[in-house]
């Protein structure tokens, strides 16, 4: 590794002229690194407490796939089964993952699950997770809390979310990605009210690091403290892998979501891949990227198309299209159903997959988790399904939708004002 000092970017390295906006932060323009992993580890533990820790086997599940493995592994649990998600709704999924804790739980495996009320039930105003779910779950020994309930739903509360999605098996086994229990996360991605999702299947060292963001969850919600034996110590040389789980939550000033994908950015030398449900990021993200444009960087966006759940997310991703094609970037838009993936490829070597949006409201409010990885092979087989989903995406350019209007702006400043850090 190279001497600390040598990795210690300078300030104002890129030549950023600066902005109010960026003079808010705690960090302005720190994000030129010396190539390679090990400058982009130190960065990142520099920046967040995680650097990349060796020693894990990481599995790539596209779309449905995810619920196979997951259900094989819940079933085979011996001690623990501990589920964090935002969207949990009746459906025949649900009724699937459902029997599988009521088996686990009736067998002595302690399983626990944490929800979201405004993805699961509350702000919707119905009682469906309550009653055919958690009615269901309890009487059988598991046990269910819920995130932050909604007293008086004030709006900072309203908005202050765990996006998360965590399942850790035996405190060994650990997944996080798009998914939701819900309908929308069956099937291929190739039908409108089937959403394209990508999703990570881990076993290794980071999984305790995944643990303890569920064990913060847990007690927060009102589960008290989870026994030692769901954190085992003996996680190492799982496989050849590196990562790091990066927890993020809502405070003033920069998340550790944001450092986390600024770093990420700042790594490539040849090519950055974004593929993202609500990419709107905010103007710091933006600059970046353009200056990456700059340096010869390749920048490939990927977006929900037509189909998208939230349609002011969709106008402000659109927003932010014309100066990244002014740029050199280039775009698309996935047309047969809503894009929900969260991930980013960069160069040869580094990838992440998980919960984090790159959207105001993700990066400065809601809690999120994602898995930084330094691995060729998963590389490449991230950019494998990069190119099966162009053969489903439109490009977008300057001439076919690429410029910004009144309503776009203004879907822009709408999302940005709901992450605002003040």
């Amino acid at each position: 590794m190279q001497e600390l000092e040598e990795l210690i970017p300078k300030p104002g390295a890129l030549g950023y002229s600066g902005s109010a906006e960026r003079a808010r932060h705690e960090m302005q323009g720190p994000f030129a690194l010396p190539p390679g992993p090990d400058a982009f580890s130190f960065a990142l533990y520099q920046s967040t407490g995680v650097g990349l820790i060796p020693g894990h086997s990481l599995e790539l599940l596209e779309n449905s796939a995810v619920f196979e493995r997951m259900l094989e592994d819940i079933r085979a649990a011996r001690s623990s089964v501990h589920i964090l998600v935002y969207i949990w709704r009746p459906c025949e999924l649900s009724d699937r993952v459902v029997e599988a804790l009521v088996e686990r739980a009736r067998a002595g495996v302690a399983c626990r699950v944490v929800v979201d009320p405004v993805g699961s039930e509350e702000i919707r105003g119905d009682r469906d997770f309550d009653q055919k779910v958690e009615q269901v779950l309890t009487e059988a020994g598991v046990e269910v809390h819920y995130y932050r309930l909604l007293a008086g739903k004030v709006l900072g509360r309203l908005l202050g979310r765990s996006h998360q999605k965590l399942v850790i098996v035996d405190g060994r086994i650990g997944y996080t990605g798009g998914f939701g229990i819900w309908r929308v996360w069956e099937g291929d991605g190739l039908k409108p009210d089937e959403w394209r999702d990508t999703h990570i299947r881990v076993e290794g060292p980071e999984v305790r690091r995944m643990q303890l963001s569920f064990s913060r969850h847990w007690q927060e919600a009102g589960g008290g403290l989870i026994p030692p034996s769901a954190f085992p110590e003996d996680l190492e040389d799982s496989g050849p892998c590196a990562a790091g789980f990066i927890d993020s939550a809502g405070k003033l000033g920069l998340t550790d979501a944001e450092r986390m994908i600024r770093i990420v950015i700042a790594a490539a030398r040849e090519r950055i891949w974004i593929a993202n449900a609500y990419f709107s990021p905010p103007n710091s993200i933006l600059e970046q990227l353009e200056e990456k444009c700059r340096q010869g960087v390749e920048i490939r966006i990927l977006g929900p198309g037509p189909n998208h759940d939230v349609p002011i997310m969709r106008a402000s991703q659109r927003s932010t299209y014309e100066r990244l094609l002014a740029a050199g970037a280039r775009i698309w838009e996935y047309q047969p159903s809503m894009m929900h993936s969260k991930t980013l490829l960069v160069d040869d070597w580094l990838a992440v997959v998980g919960s984090t949006n790159m959207d105001s409201l993700s990066l400065n409010k809601l809690k999120e988790g994602s898995l930084v990885i330094h691995d060729a092979s998963f590389v490449r087989k991230l950019a494998r399904c990069w190119a099966r989903d162009l053969r489903h995406s439109k490009e977008i350019t300057l001439e076919n939708g690429g410029r910004t209007n009144p309503w776009r702006r203004l879907a822009r400043r709408a999302t940005q004002l709901m992450g605002q850090d003040r």
